[in-house]
């Protein structure tokens, strides 16, 4: 009998930890050594239905719980999410995040990473910040600081594997006139302009003064971003940031919204168009940065902030920009990006001189960047991932289980006939 191996995830949600969730379930399901069921979540007001909307994962289906009563005390409890909601319910309890985007964890995290056995997250720089954080401990009663803690189990840096897929076609980009596109994704979430996570409206006002000075024929720059959801009111707030943008810059360059949710396939047709021809991050700071390592592997050159999660992938071979650590903004700060903390603030006027290279000398960019997808695609893939869960598990679970004893049968032995004695 195998071990139950039940796992807490937003499985079926349109969001980031839900495709980090859905390969990490996979894995474990392909190391064919547990018996595994899955306990689906939410995850904030991110949209849900992911499993019954791509057929190629409603194989996932087949281990949903059908009741929230667990039947037995699994053998090995997974939790993905952030650490502040952890809870112990295995034998084994095995907490997986992806991590913190800044130089602090919060305190609520760290108690969180104490009461799991084991931790994975996405990244060094994760990694690093969760064990390195120190943060008072505060009596709830009194409110009274009562000590220091910081993290006391062990933290593994588990990468996320992805599987490049070399395919085109994705046609909405056909009718865009320029044939040199840079491509921006992720959300633009909270914060002024700079201060948002992603560093989106940075980002753009660079590029538009940057292209703004240079001749003609310009590069486009595509933003295939959102907010929290995808409702016409969002691409709308969306469309209202960037023209408030555009207005502070003279001149016209276009920049193009792909607002919405793409297919995975969709998303592999949309890096490798031909039009796309590199992408560009101004991030302030990445737990893992998986869109990034995705384009990596087309073998296009990657613009990126050189620190945090990113570096594990992007060290050797893409264009990293320079920049300082700088305090939060109080417009970002929030319960998980703490104010106190710091995080990366790319340098704009190197960043403008670097995009303009990118662009003008684009085939020099092009023989460091092939020899990092072929890296990647190595070393970065869903098969080497399941291997390296595979072997962190076994390196810390011991899970003892309950053998029913089966005694071997016996022969009958006839016993020779005794005579009576008279």
């Amino acid at each position: 009998m195998k071990p139950m191996f039940v796992i807490s995830a937003p499985v079926d949600t349109y969001s980031g930890y839900g495709a980090r969730s859905r390969d990490l379930v996979k894995a474990i399901i392909e190391l064919d050594k547990y018996d595994v069921k899955i306990a689906p979540q939410m995850w904030g007001s991110t949209p849900w239905g992911f499993v019954e909307d791509n057929p190629e994962w409603s194989f996932l289906k087949d281990y949903f719980l059908t009741s929230p009563q667990l039947p037995k005390q699994p053998e090995i409890w997974m939790q993905i999410t952030i650490p502040s909601e952890f809870q112990r319910i295995g034998k084994f309890n095995i907490g997986v995040t992806a991590g913190i985007e800044t130089t602090l964890s919060p305190a609520d995290w760290i108690e969180g990473n104490n009461r799991m056995d084991l931790v994975l997250t996405s990244s060094e720089h994760s990694k690093n910040v969760l064990l390195n954080t120190i943060a008072q401990k505060v009596d709830q009663r009194t409110n009274q600081v009562v000590g220091d803690i910081k993290v006391d189990k062990p933290i593994e840096v588990l990468f996320e594997g992805v599987d490049y897929k070399k395919t085109e076609g994705l046609e909405l980009l056909d009718s865009i006139k320029e044939d040199f596109c840079f491509l921006f994704v992720g959300h633009w979430l909270a914060g002024d302009l700079y201060h948002d996570r992603k560093d989106v409206g940075g980002l753009l006002q660079t590029f538009l003064a940057t292209f703004n000075k240079s001749k003609e024929p310009k590069p486009a720059l595509i933003l295939k971003t959102s907010s929290a959801g995808f409702s016409i009111r969002d691409r709308e707030q969306i469309r209202k940031k960037i023209e408030e943008i555009k207005k502070t810059v003279n001149g016209e360059v276009s920049i193009y919204l792909l607002h919405g949710d793409l297919s995975e396939d969709d998303m592999w047709k949309l890096y490798n168009h031909p039009k796309v021809k590199a992408t560009v991050s101004f991030t302030h700071g990445e737990g893992f940065g998986r869109p990034l390592l995705e384009f990596s592997c087309t073998g296009k050159p990657v613009v990126a902030s050189n620190w945090s999660g990113q570096l594990d992938f992007l060290s050797d071979g893409a264009v990293l920009l320079e920049g300082e650590l700088k305090q939060v903004h109080p417009s970002t700060a929030n319960q998980f990006i703490l104010k106190e903390s710091q995080w990366f603030y790319v340098n704009y006027s190197v960043a403008a001189t670097k995009l303009l290279d990118v662009y003008t000398n684009y085939n020099k960019y092009l023989v460091s960047s092939k020899k990092l997808a072929e890296k990647n695609t190595k070393e970065f893939s869903f098969v080497n991932m399941t291997t390296k869960l595979g072997e962190i598990i076994s390196r810390y679970v011991r899970v003892t289980q309950r053998v029913d004893l089966k005694l071997p049968k016996l022969k009958k032995i006839d016993l020779p006939k005794l005579n009576q004695v008279k």
